[in-house]
């Protein structure tokens, strides 16, 4: 799905935070939403959460750097990291060429799958992300 230009595909999860969530059996893979990506500009530096920590649904869990700001990177859901991609500490531009592929952050391993009901998907998340465009392109 396209909402004015940005890619919002309709089998993921998103927080209200542009994180985006793709759950597979009890672990989700997190990454950044294509409108944050573009209006961030080209990704700098990348710092990833550790595998092990806990996590709660909202927290910041690590940040990113690009030549227009600095931004804050959120666990969309509560549970443990599995997983980082460490590819995204030589190379974190694989963010902005593949969001929702090469460029995933982090995975979680689900505490509460019942928090998935408080994250949008599909059509309840296009009100949001125009409503999020109208605010942030001019």
């Amino acid at each position: 799905m396209e909402v004015e230009g940005y890619l919002l595909p309709d089998d993921l999860y998103y927080h209200k935070e542009h994180m985006w969530t793709k759950v597979e059996g009890d672990t989700a893979v997190v990454g950044i939403d294509d409108f944050s990506v573009k209006l961030a500009g080209e990704f700098s530096y990348i710092e990833l959460p550790s595998e092990g920590d806990a996590v709660k649904m909202g927290e910041a869990v690590g940040s990113y750097e690009t030549g227009k700001w600095m931004g804050k990177i959120f666990a969309p859901l509560t549970g443990e990291i599995t997983e980082v991609n460490e590819e995204l500490d030589d190379d974190p531009s694989i963010v902005n060429s593949d969001p929702y592929g090469k460029g995933w952050i982090f995975k979680i391993k689900i505490a509460n799958a019942e928090e998935l009901n408080q994250l949008m998907k599909g059509e309840a998340a296009v009100p949001w992300l125009k409503e999020e465009i109208k605010k942030n392109v001019k």
